[in-house]
Formats: structure tokens, C-alpha cells, sequence
């Protein structure tokens, strides 16, 4: 234990705790008038942030300290994917028989208690893991193989991914299949595998999107909530002419960058999260940054997140086993994904899809399952060290 805590990598754990605590802090700014609004104490996204935080910090001790050998057995693998799966499947269950349930038609959270479990976040994880382990167990020798050979092997870990994506679709939740669906494009690339098979891979996932966009788009011609999703793809292309019909966070956001210019207007003073912006505490909180920070606090943001990316594919670089590599390569474009997702959605390069910002938006199992992400990587840099492979 000593040695571990010795050599743990400083280039991850500072800017984690760095964003985590950030996080903490513009959770609060951005969040306690909109908790009045709802009747709550103004303080309530706090205290749930922390605490989502503090567990955090033990599940990534926990996995920190955790042997690796652990995660890369099958059944713990198995297991895990099979107990995501019937998460996201009872998702769709109860958004059929509960449509009130729903938010704008998506059903994305199960409820247990004051808190709400989201499994796309844990599906994420399970999907990384699976992945690396199919893929280093097996891709290495298909070069060797005949077509059907490689077919046998080749079709689990693209059957999880196209049905995780499907699922992900359904409850629907476009921006989180596009994730899923990236981080199966980016493992597959990344394990070496022959170029055709990922365009093969890639072709599937297009054809599975253009499938689900004209299903909702159809769909929303006979149900009001369906037609949100459409207003808010329309509202990227013309957000002040549709400002009243779906246009108005982007709008705000706007709003918000450019009241806050380079060194924002101070902490707690946003003007548009006082009932300008919906949920200025999740998805938008970046304009919240933007606005009490300036360009200055998302320069920080930014950057503190592209040094986690960076350090975590230098890790994926360095690993002489291909299981680790994969890991790391998985988690930090998992991380770069979300990133660019809620940046772009936020200062309108990309349309609106619901996609949090890693480590600062509000929400537990974002929270929690990045922190397991943090506690993988800090275990993989110190095993390197320990081998005398990692500078």
C-alpha cells in the first residue's frame, strides 16, 4: 500500500480533485436559486454533490488498490455487462407501462429512494471493459484466421455494442447512444484491428442512427414529447428565430458567455441561471462557468480535462499489454466524447443532447462511475511505474 501511495500519478489525481471540487462549488452557484424555484433548500444540489463526490473518492481508492487481474476476469466482466443490460431493458419497460415517468419522452433514470440510478453511465464502463477484454484476448490473432473465424469472434463485442446503442436509443436518448457508439468506433480502431471490420462496424452504427432518427422523426408527428427532440435539432440550426420553440437554452447560453467575457462577472453572480436557463446546474453549467468565470474558468476547465485526456492515452502509450492499453484508450475517449458533446452543445457547434460535462455537471452515477474510471487509470500508471515503464 505504501508503494502504491508513493508512486500514485499526480498528473491524474490533481486535476481530478481539481474538477471535482469545482464541480462542488458551480453545482452550488448554479443550482440554489433553482432550488428555491422548486421549493427545496438552496443548498440541497450541494450536499447531494458532495456526497456523490466523497463516495466517489472511495470507489477510487477502492479500484486504485484493486488488482488489475480483478477487472480483466470474464466473470467479473460477464457479470457486470449482463446487470446493465437488464437495467437498460427494465428502462424501456417502465417507460412503456409509465410514460408519465418520462421526460420529454425520455426514460433515462430508475428511481430508488431520493436518488435516481442513470445505467447509460454504468453501461459506458461495462462497455470499456468488455471490449478490452474481447478485444486483447482475441483481435491480436485474427490475422491468422479464416473469414469465419474472425466472424466467431468478432461478433460478440459488436453484437453488446449495436444492442447497448439500440437500448440507449429507445429510451431515446440520441447524444448518449452517439457515445456508445464512438467508444465502440474508437476501441475497435484502437485494438488493432483490420480497417474493414471498423468500417464495417461504422456502416452498422450509421445505419442503426439514420434507423432510429426517422423512427422519432415519424414518431413525432403523433406525439408531442417526440416533436421536443425535433424542435431542439431544428433550434441548432436557427436558435433565435426559434427561441420560444426550443431555441431558448441555446439562446441563454449565448447570453451567458457573452455577459461573462474574459474574466466573468464574479462567483454567484449569473444572472442567467435566475430562471433564464432550464437546469442550469447540468447540462449548461459550463455557461454558468462562463458567465462567473469568464473565459479564464472554462480555459481552466478545459484545460484541466485535456490533461486527464492526454495523460490517460500517454498511459494507453506506454502499457505493454494490450488489455491496459485498451482500458485507457476507452476511458479517455469516453472522457474527450462527453467533453466535446456538452462543450459543443453549449456554445451551439453541435445540437443540444442532454450530454453532462465530466466531473462538473450535477449527478451521481456520472460522478461515481467517472471516479471508478480515475481509480482505473491511477491503478494502471502505478503498475507501470512499479515495471519502470512510465516516466
Amino acid at each position: 500500500m505504501q508503494t502504491k501511495l508513493k508512486n500514485i500519478d499526480f498528473w491524474i489525481l490533481v486535476p481530478f480533485i481539481l474538477l471535482s471540487a469545482l464541480g462542488i462549488v458551480m453545482v452550488y452557484s448554479a443550482s440554489s436559486n433553482a432550488a428555491q424555484l422548486q421549493g427545496l433548500n438552496s443548498s440541497i444540489y450541494l450536499k447531494r454533490q458532495a456526497l456523490f463526490v466523497a463516495v466517489g473518492f472511495l470507489l477510487c481508492a477502492f479500484f486504485y488498490f484493486l488488482k488489475i487481474d480483478v477487472l480483466k476476469r470474464s466473470l467479473f466482466t460477464k457479470w457486470f455487462l449482463l446487470i446493465v443490460l437488464a437495467l437498460l431493458i427494465v428502462l424501456l419497460i417502465r417507460k412503456h407501462f409509465n410514460p408519465q415517468a418520462s421526460i420529454n419522452g425520455a426514460s433515462a433514470w430508475i428511481p430508488i429512494g431520493p436518488f435516481h440510478i442513470q445505467p447509460l453511465e454504468l453501461a459506458k464502463l461495462a462497455l470499456i471493459l468488455y471490449l478490452a477484454k474481447v478485444y486483447s484476448s482475441r483481435v491480436l490473432n485474427i490475422s491468422q484466421q479464416s473469414l469465419k473465424q474472425i466472424f466467431s469472434q468478432l461478433w460478440p463485442p459488436v453484437l453488446v455494442g449495436l444492442l447497448i446503442t439500440g437500448l440507449t436509443m429507445f429510451q431515446p436518448d440520441l447524444g448518449g447512444a452517439a457515445i456508445i457508439a464512438a467508444i465502440v468506433f474508437l476501441m475497435s480502431f484502437a485494438s488493432g484491428l483490420d480497417i474493414k471490420y471498423v468500417v464495417i462496424t461504422v456502416i452498422f452504427l450509421i445505419i442503426l442512427f439514420a434507423c432510429g432518427y426517422f423512427y422519432f422523426a415519424e414518431h413525432s408527428m403523433h406525439m408531442d414529447h417526440s416533436s421536443y427532440r425535433v424542435r431542439r435539432l431544428m433550434s441548432f440550426y436557427h436558435p433565435f428565430k426559434l427561441e420560444k420553440s426550443g431555441g431558448s437554452q441555446l439562446v441563454n447560453s449565448y447570453y451567458a458567455i457573452n455577459n461573462g467575457g474574459l474574466w466573468g462577472r464574479g462567483l454567484g453572480n449569473s444572472i442567467q441561471k435566475l430562471g433564464y436557463l432550464p437546469e442550469p446546474y447540468t447540462d449548461f453549467i459550463l455557461a454558468i462557468i462562463a458567465e462567473e468565470l469568464g473565459l479564464v474558468g472554462v480555459s481552466l476547465v478545459i484545460g484541466l480535462l485535456a490533461v486527464l485526456i492526454f495523460r490517460i492515452v500517454y498511459l494507453g502509450f506506454s502499457a505493454s499489454q494490450i488489455y491496459l492499453s485498451l482500458l485507457c484508450y476507452g476511458i479517455a475517449g469516453f472522457l474527450f466524447i462527453q467533453s466535446a458533446f456538452n462543450i459543443g452543445g453549449v456554445v451551439g457547434l453541435l445540437p443540444i443532447t442532454g450530454v453532462t460535462l465530466p466531473f462538473i455537471s450535477y449527478g451521481g452515477s456520472s460522478t461515481l462511475v467517472l471516479s471508478i474510471c480515475m481509480g482505473i487509470v491511477l491503478n494502471i500508471s502505478v503498475n507501470l511505474r512499479q515495471n519502470n515503464s512510465l516516466n
